[in-house]
């Protein structure tokens, strides 16, 4: 593993403290790697009308993106469930958009982790 994975690592699991979650309480915590080395997080952010809720690997690509960061290698995802968090079809989706096939890590802790690449996840990617 890279020394950055390890990094990108840590600051998923310290975003999940950031979740806004009074709803679910499943806390989700992510943190973005782009091309250029810098990272990203973001957390999930709920609102009592749950179709508007905002998954945490969105809002740390978002913030990405606004910086106009638009080329990704990586993210790692942590979650508060006992199982891994796998992204939606949205995020898979979204995270498409700016990277070909970057790495993708489901994080339990530091040392529990599972990785997989962007297309093991979404094999079938929309594209114009």
């Amino acid at each position: 593993m890279k020394i950055a994975y390890g990094k990108l690592i840590k600051e998923s699991l310290k975003a999940r403290s950031s979740s806004y979650s009074p709803y679910s309480k499943f806390k989700v915590g992510a943190a973005v790697l782009t091309s250029g080395g810098r990272i990203f997080t973001g957390a999930n952010i709920e609102c009592a009308s749950y179709s508007i809720t905002i998954c945490a690997e969105r809002v740390a690509a978002a913030k990405a993106v606004s910086e106009k960061h638009r080329k990704f290698s990586a993210i790692a995802i942590s979650s508060s469930g006992r199982e891994f968090a796998y992204p939606c079809g949205a995020c898979l989706q979204f995270l498409y958009e700016f990277c070909d096939d970057m790495t993708v890590f489901l994080v339990k802790s530091e040392k529990i982790f599972e990785e997989y690449k962007l297309s093991q996840l979404l094999p079938k990617q929309f594209h114009l």
